[in-house]
């Protein structure tokens, strides 16, 4: 691999003293994932202080540790650069790395579809030229620093995820990311409990993305209800080009047809007035219509738009982004769509669409397992149960939930859809697992804090190996509410 970090490279970049010559190709936070040749960054956070596992770092062969203090007991030779604040080095790292690269730079931020739109973006790119991609989820104030540390020197193409659930969050990031093109995927209502002012509080911290983007391009979604709003703060930030993208006719990059099939779907997207056709591996009109936006940032990258529609067709779902599993229950098989990595009220409309184009088995059902949507505040109850009427829309056949707040939905369901509904995910799982048979199709869909993955991971480990505990064919018992 190459080198990314010299000692002297870093040195200049943190200010900090180190005590011996060393390089290293990548960057770490987590001694348990460490790769061999790994720069270690000790940060000091809630519940872990990073200087206790400087020790492991090395051992498992990292080039060298940049630390706020010298632990005890670590050996005379140990490679240190010591620096007054591990978190600010690391930022001065990325902030190294980027006055350093060439690359063409995109930040991504949204309410939902972040993830997603930054790996088809990805595989648009990487087809193309080096791009360097953020890895998983890492959009806040540690990940984002973190993947500019990372980035290489050889790479054309970057791209950043950019998050947040308070206002004033985003801002800092951009500033340290300083795009070419930003993305909002779209505005809807998530984080409410620190929103007084609710949606449109959300859209300005969105806007945030555009304070470091003057004479840049911003790719908007003009389906949407905050279009304008979102257009003019990026015009009075001194953004140069607004692109925009959806099904809108007055869209740039409009969806002008898709035929969503069970597993993937087929598009034919209208850039200025060209038609280009194309398949995306994945299924969903909400996938088609971010695959919008990434073919907008292509243009504006600079980089070729018919290769890069043609590498969407490779696109698959995160894990716990609707990555679907065909599983064995009782010697019969069933599918498993897992969407449990976050929920929000647009995300889960998202889902039951494609929940309703799923194709279950001769005597299958569609099921939907759903466990709360948080920080939607006073709004909560009401978002909660609105979600009634697009199962139903979506033929939903069974409802299972659980959480404080699911309460609410599953009070509006008709009886008759109503699965069973527990305090808490582990409660729900034996009714989930005991209503599934062959032929049924099963999303699992809640906020990454309801904890829905372990009800996945369970599903998963009992049908691969063929050791699914068997249930009945009839509708799950009630689970008492706790």
């Amino acid at each position: 691999m190459s080198v990314l970090w010299t000692s002297a490279e870093a040195v200049a970049a943190t200010g900090g003293h180190e005590n011996a010559e060393w390089s290293a190709t990548g960057v770490s936070i987590d001694s348990r994932n460490l790769a061999a040749g790994d720069l270690f960054v000790a940060l000091v956070g809630p519940s872990h202080d990073g200087h206790d596992y400087i020790a492991a770092a090395l051992g498992a062969g990292a080039a060298a540790a940049i630390v706020g203090r010298i632990p005890r007991g670590l050996p005379i030779d140990a490679r240190l650069l010591v620096v007054a604040d591990t978190l600010q080095a690391l930022r001065d790292l990325g902030t190294a790395a980027l006055r350093r690269s060439a690359a063409r730079i995109a930040a991504i931020t949204g309410s939902v579809g972040k993830t997603g739109t930054k790996e088809m973006l990805k595989l648009a790119l990487e087809a193309q030229a080096p791009t360097h991609v953020s890895a998983s989820s890492l959009n806040n104030h540690i990940g984002v620093p973190l993947t500019l540390a990372r980035l290489p020197r050889a790479a054309v193409y970057a791209v950043f995820e950019i998050g947040m659930n308070h206002p004033g969050e985003i801002a800092p990031l951009a500033q340290l990311v300083r795009p070419h093109v930003a993305i909002v995927t779209t505005v809807e209502p998530v984080h409410l409990e620190f929103f007084p002012d609710g949606v449109q509080g959300v859209a300005a911290a969105k806007a945030e993305i555009f304070t470091s983007l003057a004479g840049g391009t911003a790719v908007l979604n003009r389906d949407n209800p905050h279009f304008d709003f979102l257009a003019d703060a990026a015009r009075a930030a001194g953004v140069a080009r607004i692109a925009s993208f959806g099904a809108h006719p007055a869209a740039d990059v409009r969806l002008a047809e898709f035929d969503g099939r069970a597993t993937d779907s087929s598009i034919v997207a209208a850039i200025h007035g060209r038609r280009v056709s194309y398949r995306l591996g994945v299924a969903g009109r909400h996938w088609a219509v971010n695959s919008l936006a990434v073919l907008a940032a292509v243009d504006a990258l600079g980089a070729d738009i018919e290769p890069a529609a043609r590498a969407l067709a490779r696109m698959a779902p995160p894990k716990g982004r609707g990555r679907r599993h065909r599983l064995n229950h009782s010697g019969q098989r069933f599918e498993l769509i897992d969407d449990s990595y976050n929920a929000s009220p647009a995300s889960m409309r998202a889902a039951f669409d494609v929940l309703a184009a799923a194709e279950p088995g001769a005597s299958g059902r569609r099921i939907a397992v759903l466990g709360d949507m948080l920080e939607l505040g006073r709004e909560s109850a009401t978002l909660h149960a609105g979600l009634a009427e697009p199962l139903l829309k979506a033929g939903a056949d069974l409802v299972f939930t659980c959480g404080r707040d699911m309460t609410a939905l599953d009070a509006a369901l008709p009886a008759d859809r109503r699965g069973g509904h527990a305090a808490d995910s582990a409660e729900l799982l034996p009714a989930v697992r005991a209503a599934i048979r062959g032929g049924d199709v099963v999303l699992v869909k809640g906020s990454l804090g309801s904890r829905m993955g372990p009800i996945v991971d369970a599903l998963i480990a009992e049908g691969t190996s063929g050791n699914g505990a068997a249930g009945p064919s009839t509708p799950a018992r009630r689970v008492a509410n706790g």
